[in-house]
């Protein structure tokens, strides 16, 4: 192994030095200091007699003065099932005063693309405990749904909540192993306080969710450049327990509007032309190599299913980061902030939001027979009653008829009965149903043009639609 005292510029996070050989893009890089520090790095930039290293620990203490030794190979992540219960920083290095990691083996961190002929279709259903995401915007398996938010919303709450309560439902019924569940949790944080690093460890141990989880911690004032391994390091553990462990893994990153500012932070460093707002020209490629490694594969029993967290600058959904997201993925949860200001937890607005693969992974024999007509008439009347609160404050209530103070009641209802279940409430596919219909029962028969009506004679409730009547 070669060594250079070859620096010539430091520039950010990024080093450059002459070389006399070929060095490949990717390759990671070792860097002494005078004073005996080690940091590691990885090739940007490799053109003939210089190369741009981006290191990841910053390049504090770095001076010309300091050698560089090419590894000759890519960075790998030590992946094995001990993973599991471990916390680990940015770099993949346990942070959690636990044993060293044993692995199994070495993975490349850029994985391979998977051949869309090898993947297999997502349709079986994953029970969040959310109403608002179960009921309106299921998740199935091998489905990559972002939460869309924004700065000050509890996104960072519900993605605790989901990682406590999601589960595969046939492991409910007893078909589980007996070394317990057969689904885990690959948890990546990016550029997230010391503070907030605090209530997910704490609220992951309170639960007991750690046993079955992998967490990534890359901090605020970590280096903008681990950033970009981070969400790699998590999505390779996750292949390796998915696919060749058979585990059905949820990876949640959060938050990708932190990674995407480290791709700029780094183009800005490499004085690459920039794209829109700043961002790099190529966002959209490597969005898309993170969020494609989510699927089911033929064959094979495991599956990855992502959700990616991103806080919409200025609230703004037409934003590039969350713009290029909703190109990619299949779908969205949007947090609402009049919602949030109203005291709903989650504050989910189920109308803007969407689950693209929700009909493959609903009905019988997957969730409930009754489950797409009752998701489709509540959100056909909860539309409507959104529309008349507007009319409402024209008009006033009084000018209304009959038939639209009961939808204007049915949106306040679905709000406070429906979304709002609070942060602690794991609630089963059963119990969201349920309380669709009995919101829908307060609606006149009539009006429930969505649902079959064996299923009406079935579910709904005479009773509660005269309850109304009488209020």
């Amino acid at each position: 192994m070669k060594e250079y005292q070859t620096i010539t510029e430091i520039s950010g996070p990024l080093v450059f030095a002459e070389v006399d050989e070929d060095i490949g893009y990717d390759e990671i890089v070792e860097i002494e200091t005078p004073n005996g520090d080690i940091k590691r790095g990885q090739i940007l930039e490799s053109s003939s007699g210089l190369v741009a290293i981006q290191v990841f620990e910053g390049t504090e203490g770095i001076d010309t003065k300091s050698s560089v030794r090419f590894m000759g190979e890519t960075m790998k992540m030590p992946v094995t099932e001990d993973l599991l219960g471990r916390v680990l920083d940015g770099s993949g290095n346990p942070i959690d005063g636990g044993p060293d990691i044993v692995p199994d083996e070495r993975r490349d961190i850029v994985g391979a693309a998977i051949n869309p002929y090898a993947r297999e279709y997502p349709e079986e259903f994953i029970q969040t405990g959310v109403s608002a995401i179960d009921g309106m915007n299921t998740l199935v398996r091998g489905q990559k749904l972002p939460i869309f938010s924004a700065s000050g919303l509890p996104h960072n709450d519900l993605a605790l909540q989901i990682a406590r309560q999601a589960t595969v439902p046939e492991e409910d019924e007893g078909e589980e192993d007996e070394d317990g569940s057969e689904f885990a949790v690959v948890f990546g944080a990016m550029g997230i306080t010391a503070e907030e690093a605090n209530e997910f460890m704490a609220d992951f141990e309170r639960t007991g969710a750690l046993e079955r989880s992998v967490v990534f911690m890359n901090l605020a004032d970590d280096p903008a450049v681990e950033r970009t391994v981070t969400p790699r390091l998590a999505l390779t553990t996750a292949e390796y327990l998915a696919f060749d462990k058979g585990y059905h893994v949820l990876v949640i990153l959060t938050d990708m509007t932190n990674y995407c500012e480290a791709l700029r932070e780094i183009g800005a460093a490499r004085e690459e032309v920039p794209g829109r707002r700043g961002y790099p020209g190529y966002m959209y490629t490597d969005l898309a190599q993170l969020y494609e490694r989510a699927g089911r594969l033929k064959g094979v029993e495991g599956s990855i299913t992502q959700i990616p967290i991103l806080t919409m600058p200025g609230d703004d959904d037409t934003h590039p980061i969350p713009d290029l997201t909703g190109y990619i993925t299949e779908g969205q949860i949007m947090m609402d902030r009049d919602l949030e200001s109203q005291g709903l937890k989650p504050p989910i607005n189920v109308l803007p939001s969407l689950s693209r693969l929700m009909d493959d992974g609903i009905g019988e024999g997957l969730t409930r027979a009754d489950h797409g007509g009752v998701s489709d008439q509540l959100y056909a009347a909860y539309a409507e009653g959104r529309d008349l609160r507007d009319l409402v404050n024209i008009v006033g209530r009084e000018a209304l008829s009959e038939r639209d103070n009961k939808y204007l009641d049915f949106a306040d209802q679905f709000e406070s009965e429906f979304v709002d279940q609070g942060f602690d409430t794991n609630r089963n596919i059963d119990e969201t149903l349920n309380i669709g219909w009995d919101l829908l029962s307060t609606l006149p028969k009539t009006e429930l043009n969505r649902v079959d009506e064996e299923l009406i004679e079935k579910y709904y409730q005479e009773d509660t639609e005269a309850e109304a009547v009488e209020a």
